[in-house]
């Protein structure tokens, strides 16, 4: 079993705890990374851009003249392509661009980029994060403590935290079940209390 220090909010040594090999010393495979986050943003995709082919665009019922005689191009309809205010040619159509990663693979990715961060000291275990009132400025000064740079922090129990760092763009709060590769590698620090560290162990050992 791998030994992690803990810590409290007031970057003092409290306590140690034995996390799971498997979870934060396994085989960093960074290959899976692009993988996995291109997935993510592929699933984010609203896919809601639509333009309108020349059968969708309003009139253009009537040829606009007739077909010899007129020195002009021929044409059948003012909502052509070619014309101003016609239809789009191979325009974008609302789809779907998600598709899904094996779980396995998504748990494999996971547990490097835990490794990682642990490996490049940039993996902190809080023994709590109290927030006694909705305050940034209080947070604030705790995370001034804490860290100077993006910070990602883990946390179940308190809903204060993350009304206070909600407004702050260098600071993200999400729970243990939110816990994803993008925002892992995005953040430079990474922030886990222990009772979120419970609960990403018990998702992420297979």
């Amino acid at each position: 079993m791998t030994v992690l220090d803990v810590y409290n909010i007031n970057m003092e040594k409290v306590s140690q705890i034995e996390v799971d090999e498997s979870v934060f010393d396994a085989e960093v495979k960074e290959h899976l990374f692009y993988e996995i986050i291109r997935a993510q943003l592929a699933n984010r995709r609203a896919g809601t851009a639509c333009t309108k082919t020349r059968g969708e665009v309003s009139g253009g019922g009537r040829k606009p003249w007739k077909q010899k005689g007129t020195g002009r191009a021929r044409a059948g309809s003012s909502r052509s392509p070619v014309w101003r205010g016609g239809g789009i040619s191979f325009g974008p159509k609302p789809r779907d661009y998600s598709y899904q990663v094996p779980k396995k693979v998504k748990r494999t990715a996971l547990c490097s980029a835990l490794t990682k961060k642990l490996k490049e000291e940039k993996l902190l275990i809080l023994d709590k994060f109290e927030l006694t009132e909705i305050k940034t400025k209080a947070f604030q000064s705790i995370m001034a403590k804490l860290a100077n740079s993006r910070t990602l922090i883990i946390d179940d129990e308190n809903r204060n935290l993350s009304l206070s760092a909600r407004n702050l763009p260098h600071v993200k709060v999400l729970p243990a079940q939110g816990l994803n590769l993008y925002d892992i590698l995005y953040y430079d620090g990474l922030f886990i209390t222990l009772p979120s560290l419970e609960k990403i162990q018990r998702r992420l050992v297979a």
